[in-house]
């Protein structure tokens, strides 16, 4: 986060023209400060980074990132005039920032200790590191805001184009170096002073321009049977994934983070537990990306405001992932944003607003709640960029309702934007079936559209196979209200035989587990092929019950049970063939 950054640079311009008037946890108002909203300011004799979120008279409302304990009335405020921005250029992967960007392995090593003192600071991405510049503009051509000028290696992973800023003019090329330097030196020089280094500075609260918002056609493959088979979410598609305690968010998160097919992912810890960052950061460097065979840190950046960490941080946190998001996103990379979770940040909201004694909308949050979680989720989306390469942001946030609540207010306006709904289900999760997503109140929007790339890359029949078994365990849910009532026998033949189709959707296909090495992940292909293998029973089960065979006899073939060990094969195309022949024979043996 870059407006200390400066301080070395622009020490002049910073004036200690303010005295703070009063403390209020993280918000600090101060007297006589010339001050714009969000500007950045350090606050007292340590200071503390806040950003200026009200102005009344002379009377400067800030939020403080840090913790306010033990600074008074009388202590200075410092006003930097610059918004909150972030770093941007290469060293942003495999690295883990605070809600700040601030990098914690550089914190860590200049404290000497785990624990952080307030009032520290480091750069976003270093300064005197140097990397490779490949140029690929020479002398005489001509380049517009966004172009890429040259190639950095970043990781082993990903190569970092170094773009002309948005906010340059462009011009004609008149030096063009290739070399090691450092961000801050200048790479290429326009004919008109303009100065291109490999860093550049945003605000985090800007969208990042592009010049087209398009229709996303392509799904973001994740490798989780549900999402992929019925709940798909598009390359730069938006999903929320709400869940009670327990319930799995944090380990659906993680294997999208750890799966999904997108080029970089963007991880934000926004008020959750420390040991689940720690999982993360233990996990990913030890873990290969399935596309590549790197390990995932190359193309991961982490951004951990844990549950002790400074509250109003947290609200920071997610806008700081989001423009680093679209950074690569111009790049004309897909980039997979997780938020875990977004209503952590919804409460940092609802402390600072009832600090601030705003009036409180529903259970105390903001009025202003459905705005900003607008205003997160829509830089998200599938873009022609302003350099002509086209580029996405998939922005996938969990929900912590109290109580497992959908009907509360951070739920209610997270789905009034969102496109894909996963609904966690508590008795699913009690009954360890994993993923617990609850098919019967999930939903994707994008599967219209989606559906031609499944044709086309994976089979004909995908949409009306999906369908199939969306019909299937709809039946078997109205079917399981009389089976409560009555019984299971009481029920015709017909009814039992769909419920036992319906067991074996749900534990074959809907079930996976993430910590199995070859279960966790599951390619399109095989999950279309375990749907199809399940529909075949369906069918010969049927032609056999209408031939007379008792239902008791054809759910008890000897190869049926092989359906549930599908997951877990990895030469699963021979083991389906072979397990499709085998049902159809052992159930035609039968009549």
């Amino acid at each position: 986060m870059r407006t200390k950054t400066n301080m070395s640079q622009t020490q002049e311009s910073v004036r200690e023209d303010g005295i703070i008037a009063s403390v209020s946890g993280p918000v600090v108002t101060a007297r006589d400060l010339d001050a714009r909203m969000n500007d950045v300011v350090y606050v007292g004799d340590e200071g503390l980074m806040g950003e200026v979120i009200e102005i009344e008279g002379d009377i400067t409302t800030i939020q403080v990132y840090e913790e306010t304990s033990g600074v008074g009335p009388g202590e200075p405020v410092e006003n930097t005039g610059d918004p909150l921005t972030v770093d941007l250029g290469p060293g942003l992967l495999d690295t883990i920032y605070d809600g700040v960007q601030r990098p914690l392995d550089v914190l860590e090593e200049k404290m000497g200790s785990p624990y952080l003192d307030r009032g520290v600071d480091a750069p976003g991405i270093e300064l005197d590191k140097e990397w490779g510049f490949e140029p690929e503009v020479s002398e005489g051509d001509v380049v517009e805001p966004g172009d890429v000028v040259g190639v950095v290696e970043e990781t082993v992973t990903i190569d970092h184009k170094v773009m002309v800023p948005p906010d340059f003019e462009g011009g004609e090329v008149s030096e063009a170096h290739s070399g090691d330097f450092t961000v801050t030196d200048t790479v290429v020089t326009l004919d008109n002073g303009e100065e291109i280094q490999m860093r550049q500075e945003w605000p985090v609260r800007e969208a990042r321009p592009s010049e087209t918002k398009k229709t996303p056609r392509t799904p973001l493959v994740s490798g989780q049977r549900i999402l992929d088979g019925l709940f798909p979410i598009a390359k730069g598609g938006t999903a929320a994934i709400p869940g009670p305690f327990g319930s799995g968010k944090t380990v659906t998160q993680h294997q999208l983070a750890k799966y999904a097919d997108a080029d970089i992912i963007v991880y934000v810890g926004c008020g959750e537990r420390g040991n689940e960052m720690t999982e993360v950061i233990d996990d990913f460097p030890e873990l290969e990306d399935p596309s590549t065979g790197n390990p995932l840190m190359a193309r991961t950046s982490l951004i951990a405001n844990t549950s002790n960490m400074p509250v109003a941080a947290r609200e920071s946190c997610v806008y700081t992932g989001i423009t680093i998001a679209e950074f690569y996103r111009d790049m004309g990379y897909d980039v997979a944003l997780m938020a875990d979770s977004t209503s952590r940040w919804a409460e940092a909201m609802r402390e600072i607003s009832s600090r601030l004694e705003e009036m409180p909308g529903e259970e105390g949050y903001p009025a202003y709640l459905a705005a900003r979680l607008s205003q997160f989720y829509e830089r998200a989306g599938y873009f022609e960029n302003i350099n002509g390469t086209e580029g996405s942001v998939s922005a996938i946030g969990a929900v912590s309702p109290p109580g497992g609540d959908f009907s509360e207010p951070v739920t209610q306006n997270t789905l009034r934007i969102v496109k894909t709904f996963w609904a966690l289900d508590a008795d699913l999760a009690e009954r360890r079936h994993f993923p617990s997503i609850n098919w019967n109140e999930s939903y994707s929007l994008y599967t219209d559209q989606l559906d031609p790339w499944f044709q086309e890359n994976v089979a004909d029949d995908w949409p009306e196979e999906r369908q199939w078994a969306v019909d299937v365990l709809d039946e078997e849910s109205e079917l399981q209200e009389i089976v409560q009532l009555v019984g299971k026998d009481a029920l015709p033949e017909d009814q039992q035989l769909t419920l036992d189709v319906a067991k074996y959707l749900r534990e074959a296909y809907l079930q996976q587990n993430a910590f199995h090495p070859v279960d966790t992940y599951c390619p399109p292909q095989k999950t279309y092929l375990m749907l199809t293998t399940i529909h075949t029973y369906n069918d010969e089960a049927f032609k056999a019950l209408q031939a007379g065979v008792p239902v008791e006899e054809i759910i008890d073939v000897e190869a049926l049970p092989r359906i549930n060990r599908i997951g877990v094969q990895e030469d699963y195309e021979e083991y389906v063939a072979e397990l499709k022949d085998e049902i159809t024979e052992q159930l035609r043996e039968l009549y």
